[in-house]
């Protein structure tokens, strides 16, 4: 008897102008926790969505799931087979509690007209029994941590008669804490004959729990190794086909006076005593645990949640910033941590995003924008900052993460900031994008800018910043200077820390 679960052959899918997979052989074995990588644009995403029926291959496919050969394989039959796909954004219910969450996907089977609550609640303690965890049943799914939210949906999974469960990007809103516990989880599921399919840019963690990882690039499969045979910089040259080198960059801090300046600030809740200052052409990072509050800083220098006390200085002179507008008019930018989200309106064209922060700049005398400004202001930051896409009337949405990521830098660089904060900037995105970023960011202090970089990625930080400063629990608990630390040093905190 074989010990695969899925296997597809000779998988390939063509879009308009795109070969997004091109002849990919792909298996998964029973009770295997295997581990799918690449670079944006690799074909990941599509692959995901033909194993789970969403999306149709081209012709000559060859699909075989637990034995049975299909041949116009839908979402139906993935469902009957036991495929569950958890998607990055979870696809849960905010305003509705666990229990409800969890029991929805069998209380839409079962086809009942009333409701029995105590089945909801047996179902969603059956699920969760499965695997250990305990969360409240009847609290809103918007008011727990994003961690129990995960396991919140692996439970709605688990309602169901699944073999193959499917997560993408599972860690990126993650504590390390938070990761570990999850793969606990997938161990677990692993040890009832349940199999899992990692997507995940990070490639420490994806050698952690993958037992197999398949690399795939512009479309097709470069192979299928044991994850015992890989280390970063093998993974990272099957995934780029490049040797991508981590070099240590200090920008040039170009003046003696900051340009800004926080003294005693406090925002009840988010952050307390918080002092610092930021030179022209300094990159500042600020790192630490996910909810130490670095996020609630930042909103906060950029006037959405702003400081109940405390002084902010601007060239020395104390400012207010109560509103984004206030933040604008010195030139503070702000780059979000969810670009999906924030950063960016995704159905819309990339010619529309770019200009969404430079309208005024675009109009002529009767108020109408200047069709012909417009086209210009948007080539030139497509060209200055490499974006790749196939038409500036493209959907931003079809961009890759990394191409995406450009056009949320490109639409607030093309402010002309004297202070650009950036909030993770390359979460979710491959390694060579990221260096790509990286790149961006340097080049912004070389021309004065003054730049606040927040990420959880202490790498990041240790390799692009002049400062780093550690947070935890809305509090700086220490600050170093990066040419005399260690990667080592700064995470040996923030673990000692947590």
């Amino acid at each position: 008897m074989t010990d695969v679960f899925l296997s597809m052959k000779n998988i390939s899918k063509r879009y308009v102008g795109v070969q997004a997979l091109d002849g990919v052989d792909f298996e998964i074995k029973k009770g295997e926790i295997h581990c799918l990588v690449g670079e944006n644009g690799s074909g990941k995403s599509t692959l995901i969505k033909i194993i789970s029926g969403a999306v149709e291959p081209d012709d000559s496919v060859e699909i075989m799931i637990d034995g049975q050969p299909f041949q116009n394989y839908q979402a139906i039959d993935s469902i009957h087979k036991g495929i569950e796909v958890i998607y990055q954004d979870l696809s849960l219910f905010p305003n509705l509690p666990v229990a409800e969450n969890i029991a929805l996907s069998q209380l839409i089977s079962k086809g009942d007209r009333l409701i029995n609550w105590k089945d909801i609640h047996s179902i969603a303690e059956k699920a969760m029994g499965r695997i250990g965890v305990k969360i409240p049943l009847d609290a809103l799914v918007e008011e727990i941590a994003i961690a129990d939210q995960q396991l919140v949906a692996i439970c709605r999974a688990l309602t169901s008669d699944v073999k193959l469960l499917i997560m993408d990007e599972p860690t990126s809103s993650l504590t390390k804490k938070e990761v570990d516990a999850l793969f606990a989880v997938v161990k677990d599921m692993q040890s009832h004959g349940i199999a899992t399919l990692f997507v995940s840019h990070k490639l420490n963690e994806v050698l952690q729990i993958a037992e197999r990882v398949t690399v795939l690039r512009d479309g097709k499969r470069v192979g299928t190794f044991l994850s015992n045979e890989l280390d970063d910089e093998k993974l990272t040259m099957l995934m780029t086909g490049k040797k991508v080198v981590y070099s240590k960059y200090l920008a040039e801090i170009q003046g003696e006076r900051p340009l800004l300046e926080g003294k005693n600030l406090s925002k009840r809740g988010n952050f307390k005593d918080i002092n610092f200052k930021l030179y022209p052409g300094e990159i500042l990072g600020i790192t630490g645990l996910l909810g130490s509050g670095r996020t609630e800083l930042a909103l906060a220098l950029f006037g959405v949640n702003p400081a109940d006390s405390g002084e902010i200085l601007f060239e020395g002179r104390q400012v207010e910033i109560h509103f984004i507008q206030d933040a604008t008019r010195l030139g503070i930018s702000y780059v979000p941590e969810n670009r999906l989200v924030q950063g960016l309106i995704m159905q819309q064209p990339v010619q529309e995003n770019l200009i969404l922060t430079i309208l005024s700049r675009l109009l002529n005398r009767l108020g109408l924008i200047d069709s012909q400004k417009m086209q210009d202001s948007v080539q030139k930051w497509v060209n200055e900052l490499a974006i790749k896409v196939p038409s500036l009337d493209s959907p931003v949405q079809t961009l890759s993460g990394g191409n995406q990521q450009r056009v949320v830098l490109a639409k607030w660089i093309a402010t002309a900031p004297r202070i650009l904060i950036l909030d993770g900037p390359t979460i979710g995105i491959d390694v060579a994008a990221k260096s790509a970023i990286h790149e961006i960011i340097r080049n912004l202090a070389k021309e004065g800018i003054a730049i606040l970089l927040i990420s959880d990625e202490v790498p990041e930080v240790f390799h692009n910043c002049n400062r780093i400063i550690v947070m935890h629990k809305g509090r700086f608990i220490a600050e170093y200077d990066a040419a005399k630390t260690s990667i080592e040093e700064i995470q040996n905190l923030i673990n000692l820390s947590s």
